[in-house]
């Protein structure tokens, strides 16, 4: 029987999440939260970036429930040390200690999408949730990186933003809507379909992060295949509706839980790694970006270093169908932009 310590060299070696090499010119443990930690996606993001040796403190948060689920993870033989905090048990002082002088904050607190619910539903819910754990990082780690999941990251973002800004300490090279869910799927997809190693295939995704504003540019995938025009439009429409057929496919009791939740800790080891001096850590995601005129938040190629944002790097040359699929995010992508801007604004 393989030893714990294999296993858990395998798990990270073929998950591409947390290489062993990565520690060895750490220049210090970092200090991360997460945010909605007793939820669906918390508890397996919790689970994973325990597993990351960059990680020297893990501070989980829910309203209730949390100490529970970090006795769990506690046991876990890794070096990060995690505490639970909530609301019911520790009142307003849970949040705050939960954030105290973090380098890294991890957000996929609210409600779940379920069958019937449009994002718009679901804005009403979160908007408030992400509004009121923002105000708490900028007064308790105004530094950290902040990773948005909390759905709909297009309306979150801006949400964030504008608080951030209110509180008078916005870096936007340190806001991230996570849309690593959305490269996930696409690489997983197109790897499948033409019978590539998913672990060395690459497919850049570029918008935002629902529906038609998810769009994958198979044409920059690598390795490079031949793809048909139904197959790009298949892949396409498979990777902008793969959360509700994950929705569909539990039956209405649950969401993209799991798959988001590795999706959070592939894109929150990747800013622990550019915090930590690794050059050449590239990632897709949603931040602010003049990269389309007329769009204040876009996702495209970010460059990421000690500090957040290096460099935003641009779309790239389209096809006429990438080039159709951007132009027909438009409309939506502004609209929701602008939705958290007011909500924000209290407009």
């Amino acid at each position: 029987m393989a030893s714990s310590r294999q296993l858990l060299k395998s798990i990270s070696s073929s998950a591409r999440l947390f290489s062993n090499h990565r520690t060895q010119n750490q220049t210090r443990g970092y200090k991360v939260a997460v945010l909605g930690a007793a939820g669906g996606i918390g508890q397996p993001c919790g689970l994973l970036m325990k597993m990351n040796p960059l990680v020297t403190e893990l501070r989980l948060y829910d309203i209730a429930g949390t100490p529970g689920v970090a006795a769990d993870v506690s046991h876990i033989n890794t070096k990060a040390q995690v505490k639970g905090y909530s609301q019911a048990d520790d009142g307003e002082d849970g949040l705050k200690n939960a954030l105290k002088d973090c380098d890294l904050v991890i957000i996929p607190a609210g409600v779940p999408r379920k069958p019937g619910m449009t994002r718009d539903d679901l804005f009403k819910i979160n908007a408030g949730i992400v509004k009121g754990l923002v105000e708490a990082c900028a007064e308790n780690c105004p530094k950290a990186m902040l990773n948005i999941i909390s759905n709909p990251v297009n309306s979150t973002v801006p949400i964030a933003a504008e608080t951030l800004k209110q509180k008078g300490v916005y870096d936007k090279k340190k806001l991230f809507g996570v849309t690593t869910l959305d490269v996930v799927r696409a690489k997983t997809f197109y790897a499948e379909k033409k019978g590539l190693e998913t672990a060395k295939v690459d497919v850049p995704v570029i918008g935002g992060h629902a529906g038609v504003t998810i769009l994958p540019l198979f044409s920059q995938a690598t390795p490079k295949a031949a793809l048909t025009d139904d197959e790009i439009d298949a892949l396409t429409k498979r990777t902008q509706d793969g959360g509700t057929e994950v929705v569909a496919a539990k039956a209405g009791k649950g969401s993209a839980t799991l798959s988001m939740a590795y999706a959070g800790a592939l894109f929150g080891d990747a800013c622990l790694r550019a915090k930590n001096g690794e050059a050449g850590v590239v990632e897709c995601t949603y931040v602010e970006s003049d990269v389309v005129p007329g769009v204040e938040f876009f996702a495209t190629k970010v460059s990421l270093g000690r500090e957040g944002v290096e460099k935003i790097h641009g779309t790239g040359a389209l096809t006429a169908y990438e080039q159709a699929g951007l132009d027909g995010m438009m409309s939506e992508l502004k609209d929701s932009i602008q939705k958290g801007l007011d909500f924000a604004k209290g407009a």
